[in-house]
Formats: structure tokens, C-alpha cells, sequence
């Protein structure tokens, strides 16, 4: 059942970095992908993650999706630091907890769309029947009941993005993560994703986009804009709120 927006949003945070820096050396040189961010993204929230290339946007990305650590800084995941978990921590973390949306859908050209969808099922152990029912359910939520059966290579760009998007929720994440996912697609077929996106959110989903394209972000309701590793600007729902949080905590 679809919970109402305000609903949604204002449920208390889900994702918090504090001072966050992650530098990667190059050669002789130090990059500092992330130059000591500071930003908390609340429960039911849509964000979009914008910077031109370099800024640091694919950076944190990384970092809030477990899938890079933090050279120092902390970053908070539900009230709980997972800076300094292992790696098979972190690995479980993303599969429970988390879901994944990529540009180029990331979908194993092999396995059906049932299959492609039930794959983060297999790894927690659901049995057969139970990860099948809730393919099937998925599938139908993103309109491609009819196409269980087919392969990746069988189906329109929209289509398998459509598949990305069933398997993202297969765990039924706390949070999506969702990196350029209409970069591949033409304008009419980003749309129909966002349009599911949005969806999802208003159902209560937090959702955190990295995008170059404004009418892309347009979709969100705040829009981070980076820089150099830093926090350049945010704009939208949460533009009041987390300037002063930021200055405050500076």
C-alpha cells in the first residue's frame, strides 16, 4: 500500500556522514576525493548527488553504498557506524540493507529476468518457491509480468533497467542507490524510470541518485552539488536544514 508523502519524509535519518574524507594516492600525488563532508540524509528521502567530473559525487556514492571506505571520518548507517567494519561486515550490510541501481543495469546476460531478479534472494538463502513469488510480485510492480522468461539480450534498454530496478527491491531495502540510472536510456524511457522512482519513494523508499543532468535531478526533492570533494550547495526540501546542520557541526 502507497504511504502518503509527508509520511514518508521526516522519519528520522537513515544515512549521516561526519567529517568524511576519502584520499587516494596517485603516484606521487594525493587526491582528495572527499575533503571532509559533512551531511545527513533522512529517512523516505529523494536526493541527487550532482558535480561535474571529479567533484566527488561517484566518491561518496561509494562510501554511503559500503562498496569504499573512508580514508578518516565517520559515516553513520541507521544510527550505526559502519566506518570501521570488515569486509564480509560491509558485504552483508549491502546485501540485507541496501539496494543497487547502475547505468549499465549490471544484469547477468544468462539468467532470465526471474532469475536476474531473485538473485540477491539466493544469497539469503530464501528456498525456490519463495524467491520465485517474489520475482513474480516484483516483476509485475515494474510491469514486465509477461517477461519472466526472457533474457536481458531480449528485452529494450528500459526494460532491463526495469529489471535492475525489481532486483534493487528484492531485499526490500532500506535504502536505493541509484548511480546515472536513465544515462543509457533515450529521454521518453528516462522518464518512465524516474516516473518509477518516484514512485517508489512516495511508497517510502530513500533514494539517492547520482545524476549530471538537471531535469534528471529535477526529480528529486534536494539536490547536493559537490565540488572538489566538498559541499558546494544543496538546493530543494532540505536546503535550510542542512546548511545550518553543516555550519553547526563545522
Amino acid at each position: 500500500m502507497m504511504r502518503d508523502r509527508t509520511a514518508s519524509n521526516g522519519g528520522g535519518e537513515i544515512v549521516r556522514l561526519e567529517n568524511a574524507r576519502k584520499t587516494y594516492v596517485m603516484g606521487t600525488e594525493e587526491v582528495r576525493a572527499l575533503a571532509g563532508v559533512n551531511v545527513t540524509f533522512g529517512k523516505g528521502d529523494f536526493w541527487a548527488i550532482m558535480g561535474p567530473s571529479g567533484s566527488g559525487k561517484s566518491t561518496m556514492m561509494n562510501v554511503l553504498g559500503c562498496l569504499d571506505r573512508l580514508t578518516s571520518g565517520s559515516y553513520y548507517l541507521d544510527g550505526k557506524d559502519v566506518s570501521k567494519l570488515d569486509d564480509d561486515s560491509l558485504s552483508e550490510l549491502r546485501l540485507r540493507y541496501l539496494g543497487f541501481i547502475f547505468q549499465s543495469f549490471n544484469l547477468i546476460p544468462q539468467l532470465s529476468v526471474q532469475r536476474n531478479i531473485e538473485l540477491p534472494l539466493y544469497y539469503l538463502g530464501w528456498d525456490a518457491v519463495r524467491s520465485a513469488q517474489r520475482a513474480k510480485e516484483l516483476a509485475e510492480d515494474v510491469g514486465l509480468g509477461e517477461r519472466l522468461n526472457h533474457r536481458p539480450t531480449e528485452l529494450s534498454g528500459g526494460q532491463m533497467q526495469r529489471v535492475a530496478i525489481a532486483r534493487a527491491l528484492a531485499n526490500d531495502p532500506q535504502v536505493i542507490f541509484a548511480d546515472e540510472p536513465t544515462g543509457n536510456l533515450d529521454s521518453a524511457t528516462g522518464v518512465q524510470i524516474m516516473e518509477l522512482l518516484t514512485k517508489l519513494n512516495k511508497a517510502g523508499k530513500t533514494i539517492i541518485m547520482v545524476t549530471h543532468e538537471p531535469d534528471i535531478a529535477a526529480y528529486a526533492d534536494s539536490r547536493l552539488h559537490m565540488i572538489d570533494g566538498n559541499i558546494d550547495r544543496i538546493e530543494g526540501l532540505h536546503a535550510k536544514t542542512e546548511s545550518v546542520t553543516a555550519a553547526k557541526r563545522s
